[in-house]
């Protein structure tokens, strides 16, 4: 497993970054943020959602813990779920029952690490560090399928 870093220095700069991961997304695909409080896995989550073309506001799911976007014009439609509520409690991320949505649908799973990496050995995982200056680092860690796929996202970012 090859990881790779992306600096993105503005809140615009993490959007397009988003943009560009969720246009590769299809159904079955699951992507992991992790990263301390104000890091900028809500900010990535909004442009992954714009890059699939999903309908709906995106916001952090801290409180209801996953909300569903329908599908827009491409077709695929994305579940943000926000794990930290669950404090990693397994049988709770069983309840929502996501390996079912990855059938269907694009999943996100903020703080999700060290849980939610057992619903697909094909995940790609992103470490979000927020550096005293406020750029954004990103350590994007593949699994499966995202060993190769990790070329066409970091092409103009590395």
């Amino acid at each position: 497993m090859e990881s790779g870093v992306v600096e993105l220095r503005t809140p615009e700069d993490t959007l397009d970054f988003g943009r560009r991961l969720g246009a590769l997304l299809t159904a079955g695909d699951l992507v992991l943020l992790a990263g301390p409080l104000g890091a900028g896995k809500t900010v990535l989550a909004k442009g992954i959602a714009d890059g699939l073309g999903v309908r709906g506001r995106v916001s952090s799911p801290t409180f209801i813990i996953a909300r569903e976007h329908p599908a827009g014009e491409r077709g695929v439609p994305m579940v943000h779920v926000d794990a930290y509520r669950l404090g990693g409690d397994l049988a709770q991320l069983d309840d929502l029952d996501l390996d079912t949505e990855l059938v269907d649908a694009a999943v996100i799973v903020e703080w999700g690490e060290g849980a939610a990496e057992r619903l697909s050995a094909d995940h790609l995982l992103i470490r979000i560090d927020r550096r005293p200056d406020d750029t954004r680092e990103l350590t994007l860690e593949p699994s499966g399928s995202w060993e190769t796929r990790l070329t066409a996202l970091t092409a103009n970012h590395a």
